[in-house]
């Protein structure tokens, strides 16, 4: 009888570890969009916030790419931020707008796309012209103690 307790924990150790590591691939966005079969767009942000490397890019809620790379360019004093997109959401147009957004209760962020309605379409290598860099709490907070401050 002994035995079959510290089996049975055992394996019920062994299947919450399982659990544990799956829930960690899907945190980490392991499992995500691989290079075959994209193509890259980039944006400039004057502040990307907590965005990650593999973080999302969404249109309407929905995962078309994510994030590749995140640089800094010292010439325009901007984040610069290179994503892959599934080819198969290659109809983009030249006046889409990038955004930061957060979602999640851990506030995970994550690029969200609007198309515009350019008749000409991103093509691969191109860079998106039009940003809104994420909203940053500290600063928000920050304006609203200063402005009840001179009141």
């Amino acid at each position: 009888m002994f035995k079959s307790v510290e089996v049975s924990v055992g394996i019920f150790v062994g299947i919450g570890l399982a659990a544990l590591f799956m829930l960690a691939m899907q945190a980490s966005n392991l499992s995500s969009i691989t290079s075959d079969g994209t193509y890259q767009i980039s944006a400039r942000f004057e502040n990307i916030g907590g965005l990650k490397v593999r973080s999302a890019v969404k249109v309407s809620g929905v995962k078309v790419g994510q994030v590749e790379a995140i640089d800094y360019d010292s010439d325009t004093f901007e984040a610069v931020v290179t994503m892959q997109i599934d080819e198969k959401y290659n109809r983009f147009p030249l006046d889409t707008i990038a955004s930061i957004f957060t979602s999640g209760l851990l506030g995970e962020q994550y690029v969200g796309l609007e198309p515009g309605g350019d008749e000409r379409i991103l093509a691969d290598q191109s860079e998106i012209r039009h940003t809104q860099s994420a909203m940053v709490l500290e600063q928000i907070i920050g304006q609203f103690l200063f402005s009840k401050a001179q009141e």
